[in-house]
């Protein structure tokens, strides 16, 4: 995310799947946000900042628990922005802004905020450590800091089926950005080296079964993976979405076809 080139299209990946982002089959995005919200201890009068906010879920879930509180959402991309807003005036959920801001240069003056979350944004940073940094700039002395990641074997199979299919096409760069920080040591190791105390890192299976790998394709097609596939020319998409749905739906039991989602929850108090 580093570069601007690097910026711009991951921007342009989440403009164009926002409309999308809320599907049900993404649904461990609003449910692992309420999770990293309960990880924060609230007296209900705070003010929190959510960076990488996306559609709103983590600034939602923690603006429920702030009966006197606000919540600032920011995010660099307008589409999920649009749909975050779209959600808080749909819920008449009044204590919540969202604001169109780069997290490596949030805006924000020092020691502003009470408390301060991100879920799954932090290793999009070229420089995690100066990330996690910059948002624990903007919270006060006692304020705590919590950061939702993905376990490194998130997705699979299906993720690895994705991607030795993708190669068979002449596509080999996998997009494994999360695996910069998706173990419970790299993330403890990160906080701490940031200055955070009282770190606590825990790990929670938020995974569930679909009922079809139509449904797994919506997870391709509207989140992070779409940038990957988009590089298939257009006769050699439909192929490979004929190939991989196919391969996917042999998996189905009469259950459904599981999708596994391994979340890392990492929550430090700023001294």
């Amino acid at each position: 995310m580093g570069t601007e080139q690097g910026k711009a299209l991951l921007k342009e990946t989440f403009d164009s799947v926002a409309g999308a982002f809320d599907c049900d089959a993404l649904r461990f995005f609003r449910e692992s946000a309420e999770r990293l919200s309960a990880t924060l201890e609230l007296c209900g009068d705070e003010h929190v900042l959510d960076v990488a906010t996306g559609t709103g879920h983590a600034a939602l879930a923690v603006a429920r628990r702030l009966t006197q509180g606000q919540v600032t959402g920011v995010d660099f991309s307008r589409g999920m922005l649009a749909q975050a807003r779209k959600k808080a005036a749909a819920l008449d959920t009044r204590n919540v802004v969202f604001l169109e801001r780069d997290m490596q240069t949030l805006g924000f003056p020092s020691e502003h905020f009470d408390a301060a979350l991100c879920a799954f944004g932090i290793f999009f940073a070229d420089d995690m450590y100066a990330q996690l940094s910059h948002i624990t700039s903007t919270v006060k002395p006692g304020g705590q800091i919590a950061i939702s990641e993905f376990q490194e074997n998130i997705f699979y199979p299906l993720a690895n089926l994705m991607f030795n299919r993708l190669s068979t096409y002449g596509i080999k760069q996998r997009l494994d950005t999360w695996k910069r920080l998706a173990t419970e040591e790299e993330c403890k190791k990160l906080f701490e080296q940031a200055g955070l105390e009282n770190i606590r890192v825990d790990e929670r299976n938020m995974g569930y079964y679909i009922s079809s790998a139509e449904k797994w394709w919506d997870v391709i097609s509207n989140a992070g993976f779409r940038r990957l596939v988009s590089r298939l020319a257009p006769d050699e998409f439909e192929r490979f979405k004929r190939e991989h749905v196919h391969e996917v739906d042999s998996l189905k039991t009469k259950d459904g076809i599981w999708l596994e989602v391994r979340v890392l929850f990492a929550v430090g108090t700023k001294p």
